[in-house]
């Protein structure tokens, strides 16, 4: 069996882009990405006010450039703005989280929530300008046109969804990443084939001039706690 790197398909480039810092810059560099993004915060209380579209075009443009298996870039955004749709998704978001509250989660489960704050209610869903329905596909097309079975789907969607969050923030929007279980209902008001797998509901707004965060939310590991050096 021939390598890949033996294969006719196989065509490298040099680097692009690519710039070097001297340690110096590295670390006032990683020291200055941190203190952005520890200023990124999750809120459910968003303004109406609106975001041009061309805004939200943009960073996910950035999510597109998220590493991928096998760069296939196995997801999908659909990004739903219409007050029709976002009310619909409320309402099916609603009654799973109901039933969730109500019924499917467990009281360790519901006693982890208790310092967030959070309840079956979800006005968010329609106050936002945009929602961002993040999907994984299980197969999709390439840029050649071509049906590919995809790789490393939850990863890949993963990461750019990590890309697309901070996207956001550098716009200076902010997000909330909402997960009602189960979310199939999104296949049919996204219009997306049932192969599809919808990941988040990737919240994106302004924040409201009243909003708050939970004090746990400020609460962040350690180091140590996080990470192990060998």
């Amino acid at each position: 069996m021939s390598d890949g790197k033996d294969s006719d398909e196989f065509h490298p480039i040099p680097l692009p882009d690519y710039q070097e810092q001297s340690v110096p810059e590295m670390r006032k560099s990683a020291l200055q990405f941190y203190e952005f993004a520890r200023k990124r915060h999750s809120i459910r209380q968003f303004s109406n006010r609106p975001v041009p579209r061309d805004i939200i075009e943009q960073c996910l443009l950035t999510a597109g450039a998220a590493p991928s298996g096998a760069n296939h870039q196995p997801w999908h955004f659909a990004v739903v703005g219409d007050p029709a749709k976002k009310k619909t998704i409320r309402e099916k978001a609603e009654e799973e989280e109901r039933a969730f509250y109500a019924e499917r989660a467990g009281e360790e489960w519901l006693e982890a929530l208790k310092p967030i704050g959070t309840d079956p209610e979800k006005p968010f869903l329609e106050t936002a300008p945009w929602l961002i329905c993040i999907f994984g596909e299980r197969r999709s097309r390439g840029a050649d046109g071509k049906l590919y079975k995809n790789y490393y789907v939850p990863e890949s969607v993963s990461i750019a969804t990590g890309f697309l969050i901070l996207a956001l923030h550098n716009a200076g929007l902010a997000t909330l990443t909402h997960t009602p279980a189960p979310m199939r209902f999104l296949n049919d008001i996204c219009e997306r084939p049932k192969s599809d797998k919808p990941y988040i509901l990737l919240v994106t707004g302004y924040p409201d001039k009243h909003a708050e965060i939970p004090a746990h939310a400020t609460v962040k590991k350690s180091l140590d706690q996080i990470a192990t050096f060998f």
